[in-house]
């Protein structure tokens, strides 16, 4: 594999809204991610993406872009922005924006143009339709629920937001649309960005015709899944806009690319590939269900690990997944893997390791690195996320009792991952001195970045001990580079692998369960073994094996020349 810059890296996800507010009117800025930086490189991080900060009426949290070129007031201004990429760059810290161009908002400039002459110049960056024998164009169902399809005001026309309403899809089969697109990502690398997390890329193509599919549930529409998978010739986009934009800075890409076509992912993630990486998502896919959140299965420890050994399989000798337990979108991680009675120091150290020794680019988002854990909501009330409130009804539809419905929305509700970072036990987690935006963790007294600090035994310490482990020169061309070979695939509680390069081999064995296990692995022995990390007091090696107290993971370097 040709080795590139970004390799070695260990990365980070500011939600910006969340992470510190410098001037205590509630909300993140741009200038209190500034103020985080020496913390962030005290952790030991790389590269660290930011949420959208452009300009929004933030229908979708700033997922729909108003303004490419111009920060929204809430976060700061361009030259907050242009001061974070000095200040990054003098701590050795890349930084990647969010981009965002399946869509924009419907206050673009744009889409205004557009909405005043659907047939004009503007009207073709979009999709616009008018009903057929009385119908919508087509039946697909936005990803927020409801059809595709919205009026546009004072016209018998209708445009196409596979998202939220006030989020028009970009018509990417027009090139003039396509390179105003082009010129937008180049002006924000030659500003300084190392690179773009690229948001909800597949979508970009859509089947050429409009057309119906069969109906997946009651109110006769159909998943965009279903939708997108009948699509072909996307490629012909990414690598157009890779070679215009990407590869000629050499920036780093991360996509978020959910349903890759079988075959498809060496175009995808591999050394020719449209990005440099995309994300592995099929832990966070695994028991989702087209009929909604209602109908989703939790996935246990024992499909984590399956999961995790099919990616690994599947990604071998192509190129690097972006791993993550964690993001923006989907609720903590500790919370939803690990069962109740794991969910302790112990449990969340268990996790780390065995998602961050992956082969790949680690992520980690903004609280993962303190066991940050979901809320509880009693109402609708206290719940912001436009998805949640979608899942919510549709869990009303479906017969379910409020009751119900709130159990649903606390096991997958995005704003878990949104509530502001825990920084100490002070009033509102030392997030802010005002009213923060949303509700801060009840359990900010106990789980925070200030009591962590001075804990050598705390998730945080775990998180950069496994950081340092992976930048070690001893180590890093096995960790980074090294093949994943599964053992003891078949023990129910256990997930194991080692980490093999030439001349290195890397054991990580975690013990998912509460009872001590022992472990038979050739090789195992006190001698031969050099213990890196582990989450427990005592690692017992002999000729047993390897004993694991319950929930405890252990990272052992195996000697060549003694075994």
């Amino acid at each position: 594999m040709k080795k590139e810059w970004w390799h070695g890296k260990t990365a980070y996800q500011i939600y910006p809204k969340s992470f510190y507010d410098s001037n205590d009117d509630g909300i993140g800025d741009l200038p209190g991610i500034i103020q985080k930086l020496d913390y962030l490189k005290e952790l030991g991080i790389d590269l660290i993406w930011i949420s959208p900060v452009y300009l929004s009426p933030c229908a979708d949290q700033g997922y729909d872009i108003a303004d490419y070129y111009q920060i929204d007031p809430i976060f700061g201004t361009m030259e907050d922005m242009d001061r974070l990429l000095e200040e990054a760059k003098k701590r050795e810290i890349g930084v990647l924006m969010d981009l965002v161009i399946n869509h924009c908002s419907d206050e673009h400039p744009w889409f205004k143009k557009a909405c005043a002459d659907p047939e004009g110049e503007y009207g073709k960056y979009f999709y616009f339709q008018k009903k057929r024998d009385g119908r919508l164009p087509c039946n697909w169902r936005s990803y927020f629920g409801g059809p595709v399809w919205e009026p546009v005001p004072g016209s018998d026309w209708y445009y196409l937001h596979v998202f939220h309403k006030k989020q028009p899809d970009l018509n990417w089969e027009n090139p003039v649309l396509r390179e105003r697109i082009y010129d937008m990502i180049n002006w924000w690398l030659d500003k300084g960005l190392s690179g773009f997390r690229i948001d909800a890329i597949i979508n970009i193509k859509k089947p050429q015709m409009f057309r119906d599919y069969p109906a997946d549930r009651e109110d006769g529409l159909c998943d965009m899944g279903t939708v997108l998978a009948d699509a072909s010739g996307i490629g012909g986009f990414l690598r157009e806009m890779r070679d215009r934009t990407f590869r000629p800075h050499k920036a780093f890409t991360v996509g978020e690319v959910f349903n890759a076509k079988d075959g498809e992912l060496a175009d995808f993630a591999g050394e020719d590939g449209y990005f440099s990486s995309i994300f592995d998502f099929r832990q966070t896919v695994e028991g989702k269900s087209v009929d909604g959140w209602y109908a989703a299965r939790i996935p246990t420890l024992e499909d984590y690990k399956r999961c995790c050994f099919e990616s690994q399989r599947e990604m071998e000798g192509i190129g690097f997944y972006s791993n993550i337990i964690e993001n923006h979108d989907e609720p903590r991680g500790v919370s939803y893997y690990l069962p109740v009675e794991a969910r302790n120091t112990k449990g969340k150290k268990l996790l780390a390791a065995l998602y961050f020794m992956l082969k790949g680019l680690p992520f980690i988002y903004q609280g993962q690195e303190l066991g940050m854990e979901n809320m509880v909501y009693t109402s609708m009330d206290e719940v912001d996320d436009i998805s949640s409130r979608d899942e919510y009804q549709v869990c009303l539809d479906a017969g379910l009792s409020d009751a119900e419905a709130m159990a649903v929305v606390n096991r997958f509700s995005r704003d878990h991952a949104r509530t502001p970072f825990q920084w100490s036990g002070e009033r509102n987690a030392g997030f802010t001195k005002g009213v923060p935006w949303l509700k801060v963790n009840e359990n900010y007294r106990e789980i925070n970045l200030e009591q962590q600090r001075k804990d050598p035994g705390s998730v945080f310490t775990f998180y950069q001990k496994l950081i340092r482990l992976r930048k070690d020169p001893e180590f890093g061309e096995t960790i980074v580079y090294g093949r994943t070979e599964p053992v003891l695939e078949t023990e129910s509680g256990i997930m194991a692998y080692f980490r093999e390069s030439e001349g290195q081999r890397i054991l990580v064995a975690g013990n998912l369960g509460q009872e001590e296990r022992i472990l038979e692995i050739d090789g195992a022995d006190g001698e031969a073994c050099r213990i890196l990390l582990s989450n427990g007091e005592n690692v017992k090696v002999s000729e047993r094996g390897i004993v694991l107290e319950g929930l405890q993971v252990v990272i052992l370097l195996f000697i060549a020349d003694r075994m």
